[in-house]
């Protein structure tokens, strides 16, 4: 009888494991169908209910199609940066320009020469779309894992040392643990980053031609362009169902798991398991697959041990192969090359640029530095803001157990929730507020990268030891003092993260915040964001190189004078181990 029971408390976990399968071959079958569909670079986008689940699921998978490439990135080039103080002194500077670079500004370039590439599909706009989303994530990601590299205690470089690690092992037994935390809270804002461009990157205007992907970005462009209301709430609601689905299916597990990557156990914080791994748990086919795994990988162990002759040779001969690239000559003509190829790229794209600017007037440059000036107003009123509610409310969530429980799958869903598609609601209120609209641009930039602030303190405050917070408790400390010296010191360098990330988000932000349409009314003010969006709009180059050129000097300039030295402070002064 015990057996039968067991089988039968199976069948509603395998049941929902044969679903997702089902459903995660159906969303490949028929995304890779829209890929090698004829060109058609203005589809019409179905406002009905009935047409939501499938733009839903094509969202999603562009999302995530960009958020892999977005890791992959991260992990190469982050840990490139924070290894090798040559790299760094390029790749830091670089990362600078690019994340300031907005969606916009990588869009008509990338569409015309992929639609170049692939004339007869929509591989071309697919692809232009992934790529775009990537711009949106890949940033904060990078600057994270960097930044929790640069801050590894002296204690693990040690241990590391004692115990014989290799560079490989080092990495993803120390330094990928550590760094893990911060890094999955980041990658769950950042693929919130990609959200928060998603109608921008799914439905866009180039001169007269009008480019649209199915999909729920595109459904929500159109739904505020025509003002149909109840089109726009059901747009809301889908993305809202989307996001709880891909929380309780992806980061809710995954967060689970990270917390094992504490630098404590402390009594109260485990995280309990999410009610998919629970279902996932009672699986007798997951179990099996789990089991053939298992079993496979422990004989290609016994096989590794007593290898046969062509894998003896094979492995000498990747052993030769890798000996090839060790020679010193050889590494230096390799870096001429790269370097080479580099200094080529620089000099045709400065010429290029070059043309483009010659051909704006005076009274444009006059324009662009009055915009940047008030959008930098507006990035530093969104930090300031920010940071006054989002530091003590992630500090008093991420150092208590109970609170974290409750709190985090609340900012999760919310932080997760694309900003844009509440633009309308929100100009609503304003309108009937009477705000001003160069103010409540402001606003709408909040709106999304408050997060930014808030994930990376709370991943601070996760971090902070427990012994710190006890001996505060044992010498009687004040709240005050407990606040001055213990939480806020500790929290910094991912408060710094937080900034330049928001930063970077915010001048992102300004694109869609300071030029919106509403209700078939375009409402904009001045701004970099805006200049931007009508160039990109009405096809000017030249005045969308100029635009950008001057929000790269800006951005560049703030985080050269000012971030740079924020963020050397952090690395010295208020490490845990100092």
């Amino acid at each position: 009888m015990q057996k039968v029971q067991i089988k039968y408390r199976s069948l509603p976990s395998d049941f929902l494991v044969l679903c997702l399968i089902g459903a995660v071959i159906y969303g490949l079958v028929t995304f890779g169908r829209e890929w090698q569909s004829a060109f058609n670079p203005s589809v019409t986008i179905d406002l009905s209910a009935s047409a939501l689940p499938k733009y839903a699921m094509f969202s999603a998978l562009r999302g995530l199609s960009a958020f892999l490439v977005s890791l992959l990135f991260t992990l190469v080039v982050g840990y490139w940066a924070a290894k090798s103080t040559r790299a760094e002194k390029f790749i830091i500077p670089v990362l600078d320009i690019l994340q300031s670079i907005p969606v916009l500004g990588f869009l008509p370039g990338l569409v015309l020469a992929l639609i170049a590439i692939f004339p007869t599909t929509n591989t071309g706009l697919e692809l232009a779309s992934i790529i775009m989303i990537f711009t949106g994530q890949v940033w904060n990601m990078t600057f994270s894992f960097y930044a929790s590299l640069k801050s590894l205690p002296s204690d693990f470089e040690e241990v590391s040392k004692i115990i014989g690690l290799n560079s490989w092992g080092k990495l993803w037994r120390i330094e990928v643990p550590f760094s893990l935390m911060n890094l999955v809270w980041n990658c769950l804002m950042s693929l919130s980053g990609g959200w928060f461009f998603l109608s921008v990157c799914e439905a866009f205007t180039l001169g007269n031609q009008n480019y649209r992907l199915p999909g729920l970005g595109a459904y929500m462009s159109v739904a505020v362009q025509t003002g149909d209301r109840n089109a726009i709430f059901l747009g809301i609601a889908a993305m809202a169902s989307l996001i709880v689905v891909m929380d309780m299916l992806i980061w809710r597990p995954i967060l689970a798991w990270a917390h094992q990557f504490r630098l404590e156990d402390v009594p109260g914080l485990a995280s309990p398991d999410p009610l998919m791994k629970n279902l996932l748990r009672e699986s007798a086919i997951l179990n099996w697959f789990t089991l053939y795994l298992r079993r496979r990988a422990l004989r290609n162990k016994f096989i590794e041990a007593e290898p046969s002759v062509p894998k003896r040779q094979l492995w000498h001969f990747k052993r030769d192969y890798l000996k090839v690239f060790e020679n010193p000559w050889i590494s230096r003509f390799t870096s001429m090359i790269f370097f080479g190829v580099c200094i080529l790229l620089l000099v045709v794209g400065t010429a290029r640029l070059a043309s483009l600017l010659v051909a704006v007037s005076p009274a444009d440059w006059e324009e662009l530095s009055r915009g940047a000036l008030y959008s930098l107003l507006r990035v530093l009123g969104c930090l300031g803001l920010g940071s006054l509610w989002a530091v003590p409310a992630a500090i008093w969530i991420g150092t208590s157990a109970k609170r974290l429980r409750i709190a985090q799958p609340l900012i999760q869903i919310l932080a997760s929730f694309p900003a844009p598609m509440l633009y309308p609601l929100a100009l609503g209120v304003f309108l009937w507020l009477q705000i001003p609209f160069a103010i409540g641009s402001m606003l709408l930039m909040l709106l999304g990268v408050q997060w930014y602030i808030l994930f990376n303190v709370l991943a601070g405050a996760m971090r902070i030891p427990h012994e710190l917070d006890d001996a505060m408790t044992v010498i009687g400390s004040s709240h005050y003092k407990r606040w001055v010296k213990l939480y806020l010191p500790s929290i910094f360098p991912s408060l710094v993260t937080g900034w330049v990330t928001a930063a970077g988000g915010a001048w992102n932000a300004s694109i869609v915040a300071e030029y919106l349409s509403y209700k078939g009314t375009v409402m904009t003010t001045l701004g970099l964001g805006s200049v931007i969006s009508q160039a990109a709009f009405s096809k000017n180059f030249s005045l969308l190189a100029a635009s950008l050129t001057v929000m790269v000097v800006v951005v560049v300039a703030l985080n050269r004078l000012v971030w740079a030295r924020v963020y050397h402070l952090a690395q010295t002064r208020f490490r845990l181990d100092s």
